[in-house]
């Protein structure tokens, strides 16, 4: 059995990092399927998903590795091509990568204790955002 639902939410951009743990947490349990796997899709180029501990220590480490991996304030190809000045946000986004696969046993997600689900929005402004679940099981 296949269930699909969709998670809208807006975000700030600038590596804004949203927990959405109770979000699909609560898709599964609302869905017909008991066991099997939960696939979080973000929809756009400029954000990807994870799993971290969701502390506020993490957060900011997450942020300045990502200004170290690729920072702003480089000359991007992108940027030059389109001018928008979010190639660092492209850059960042496909390094963390746009899905991400979570089984499910009795309607209840199979992470660890300090382990959430989260979206960081990389774009260099604010952001409607769309995750798409995939429920997948018996």
């Amino acid at each position: 059995m296949v269930e699909s639902k969709t998670l809208q939410f807006s975000s700030q951009g600038n590596c804004d990092i949203i927990d959405i743990t109770s979000q699909v947490g609560r898709a599964v349990h609302d869905s017909s399927v008991d066991s099997g796997t939960v696939t979080v899709f973000i929809i756009g180029s400029t954000a990807g998903v994870t799993t971290v501990e969701y502390e506020s220590g993490l957060v900011g480490d997450l942020k300045k590795l990502f200004e170290r991996i690729a920072p702003k304030n480089i000359p991007y190809g992108h940027d030059e091509r389109w001018g928008d000045g979010n190639g660092h946000s492209h850059v960042r986004a496909s390094l963390l990568g746009s899905s991400l696969v979570v089984p499910f046993e009795g309607k209840q997600l199979m992470l660890g204790t300090w382990q959430q689900i989260i979206v960081v929005d990389f774009d260099n402004r604010p952001r409607n955002r769309t995750v798409q679940l995939q429920i997948m099981g018996e």
